[in-house]
């Protein structure tokens, strides 16, 4: 098994045929100047020691050199084996809302900016925890299963937007019950939800199905993003706000933060609810929560034993480069009995 570590370095690779053409083009540039100057034959007898095969056999080194160098910056890993490993922790699913009000700017740079940022952050101070996220608008959608993988987790957080789900309004019982598939029953592993959400609760049942989810013992924790006074709902093209949202009234719709229902779901969990606006707040409060809940001894199947491989390919490029210093475009008598190009004497 094997990752790369740096991707991006691979687009340098492009360069490698770039240099390949512009050389035979020199090479074909300077075969046809010597015709232009003279006999070919006769000019070549004018510098017998110059040899036509050491200048494409030190280009053919730079060209390796390149590649392993290239490969350095990308830094190949290679893992040895599988292991199960034993971690104590709790299982987190964080249910994110994905709605169209989550783009109001009451909150910078915007309510959905905002709670990844939150989400990023806890990741950030959780320990041997399994994560899952689940998005929802007006339904719910599974966007990573439950994880020991934050890095994964992360680069997932941020591809999330308004248009991953496709019914609109805000279904805070489906992301509910989403959530509790996440988990499993027949573990005694703690479950926790972390609900980001403005609170604007376009379905009825999210008190019932937070009671479900008392039964099977989930706890779910609630954070409120936005402000009471509430702001509009921009409409962007190429990142420049057009217009707002409007209702069919033709009224500015203006979205506010509802922590009464976040309150209320949390309440039927023995969970709790804070406000997003202060992320130091959240991070602390969400501590303070995680200490208090017991933690399970689970197995987690890792990769393990990764090792870069960088140094192998720099040492073979810069070898490859020292051994192109001392190479001569002089023509040696190995080379000539060789008569690759079939010169004549």
């Amino acid at each position: 098994m094997y990752e790369l570590e740096e991707k991006g370095y691979l687009y340098l690779l492009a360069v490698i045929p770039v240099l390949a053409l512009l050389f035979l083009y020199v090479q074909l540039w300077k075969r046809k100047k010597q015709r232009e100057f003279g006999d070919i034959d006769l000019v070549r007898k004018l510098s017998p020691e110059r040899s036509v095969f050491k200048p494409a056999l030190k280009f053919i080194l730079m060209l390796i050199a390149l590649v392993g160098l290239i490969f350095g910056l990308v830094n190949p890993k290679i893992g040895t084996k599988m292991e199960t490993i034993k971690r104590e922790g709790i299982d987190i699913v964080f249910a994110m809302d994905v709605s169209k009000s989550m783009l109001a700017e009451d909150v910078a740079p915007n309510r959905l900016e905002k709670s990844k940022q939150l989400v990023s952050q806890i990741i950030n101070q959780l320990g041997n925890d399994r994560i899952g996220i689940v998005a929802y608008a007006g339904s719910a959608f599974p966007v990573l299963p439950i994880t020991t993988d934050y890095a994964v987790s992360k680069m997932f957080l941020q591809s999330m937007n308004t248009s991953m789900v496709s019914s609109q309004g805000t279904s805070l019982d489906e992301a509910i019950k989403l959530s509790s598939t996440y988990f499993d029953k027949s573990n005694k592993t703690s479950k926790l939800v972390i609900m980001i959400s403005d609170g604007e609760d376009h379905s009825e049942g999210a008190s019932e199905a937070a009671a479900e989810a008392n039964k099977n013992g989930m706890k779910i924790i609630t954070i409120g993003v936005g402000t009471e006074k509430g702001g509009p709902i921009p409409i962007k093209e190429n990142g420049v706000v057009q217009s707002f949202k409007r209702d069919n009234n033709n009224e500015v719709v203006i979205t506010k933060l509802n922590p009464e229902s976040l309150k209320e779901i949390a309440k039927e969990t023995k969970g709790g609810y804070v406000n997003g606006s202060n992320t130091k707040e959240v991070l602390a409060y969400i501590k303070k929560a995680l200490d208090n809940i017991q933690k399970t001894e689970f197995e987690a199947t890792e990769m393990a034993d990764f090792q870069s491989q960088f140094q192998w390919f720099l040492g073979i490029a810069f070898l490859l480069l020292f051994a192109d210093v001392f190479l001569l475009d002089r023509s040696t008598a190995w080379i000539k009995k060789l008569n690759l190009f079939n010169e004549k004497e």
